[in-house]
């Protein structure tokens, strides 16, 4: 399947929705063509997002009817389930996040990074099923997520610190400040350009290797491949919450901490 295609290609209404987004996106000639030029304007990754939100709120509702009994939910259950299995990955998330920034920070943030680590765990999970893409092989994807740590970044800065945040962009002293400030801008603009680039990199690269595999040979190697796939997945997830983690814990974080 090509590159950008997937199972949702062949919705009855597809093709409607790339006409839609190629109106809203691009003012369309009179040859019909939008100014971006020939190719139509995928919706595959919004589609699959779309379909990762609805996927992770029916699992959090079917956790959330299990434990919502607190003299019952006290007990683990004995077998792994879609509760065990949220439980586990968020307690695994939060272990992280304590250990970088603190247990209380990490509770106060844990929906933030946790809602991130979801998204892009299962986004990139779902491209490993043969006709799916997954959506953070797109740019748009990536960058709205980096979009959003960048700017909880500097909004708790600001939050916890007030203006004596912007402070630190100006160096320890004001006789560096010249030389400090555009190397503290470039490097906060640089950070989730970094983020939205390197997770898209990977998982284009990823979904290309295991696609080319599986259509070269059908027995043996891509199974091996499929099992790199699952470490980048994971590895990929780690990267961008952990990054961000530590973005947002250098930002509240008080002098001599």
């Amino acid at each position: 399947m090509p590159h950008g295609e997937s199972l949702f290609s062949f919705l009855p209404f597809y093709q409607a929705l790339v006409h839609a987004a190629a109106a809203l996106s691009a003012p369309v000639n009179h040859e019909g063509l939008t100014w971006v030029g020939h190719e139509p304007i995928g919706v595959t990754h919004v589609i699959i997002f779309a379909f990762v939100v609805l996927l992770l709120a029916i699992f959090g509702f079917m956790a959330y009817g299990q434990v919502k009994d607190a003299s019952k939910a006290i007990v683990p259950e004995d077998k792994f389930t879609v509760r065990t299995f949220l439980e586990l990955f968020v307690g695994f998330v939060y272990d992280q996040m304590a250990q970088m920034m603190g247990p209380k920070a990490a509770k106060y943030f844990l929906p933030l990074i946790g809602t991130c680590a979801f998204t892009i765990f299962f986004s990139n999970a779902i491209g490993l099923f043969p006709g799916m893409a997954p959506p953070t092989d797109n740019l748009n994807t990536t960058a709205a997520m980096a979009i959003v740590i960048f700017f909880a970044t500097h909004i708790f800065g600001v939050k916890e610190h007030g203006l004596a945040y912007f402070k630190h962009f100006f160096g320890p002293v004001i006789w560096l400040a010249p030389l400090m400030f555009p190397i503290e801008l470039i490097s906060h603009i640089a950070r989730p350009i970094t983020l939205a680039v390197r997770l898209m990199a990977n998982m284009t690269a990823d979904h290309l290797v295991v696609a080319i595999f599986t259509s070269i040979v059908f027995i043996g190697v891509p199974v091996l491949v499929m099992g790199l796939g699952c470490i980048v997945v994971v590895v990929q997830t780690l990267v961008f919450c952990l990054l961000s983690t530590v973005y947002i814990s250098m930002a509240i974080a008080h002098e001599g901490h």
